[in-house]
């Protein structure tokens, strides 16, 4: 049985750092994300908050890197 620990605290990520958490490319991401881009909403400067950041790991899982 292979257990996780459980994630890393979540803070707010700018667009580069969660692609690079998921190991993709910016257009891939940004198609990944563009039919939840209302359910998401509009960001705020260059990060995500933490609330928009916990939907977008619902939506596409949490990255292997936070754990």
């Amino acid at each position: 049985m292979n257990i996780k620990p459980p994630p890393k605290p979540i803070r707010p990520y700018s667009k580069k750092e969660l692609r690079k958490m998921y190991g993709i490319s910016e257009k891939t991401f940004n198609t990944w994300l563009e039919p939840h881009k209302e359910k998401i909403g509009q960001r705020l400067g260059w990060y995500y908050n933490v609330k928009q950041v916990n939907i977008i790991f619902d939506l596409l899982g949490v990255p292997d890197e936070l754990y």
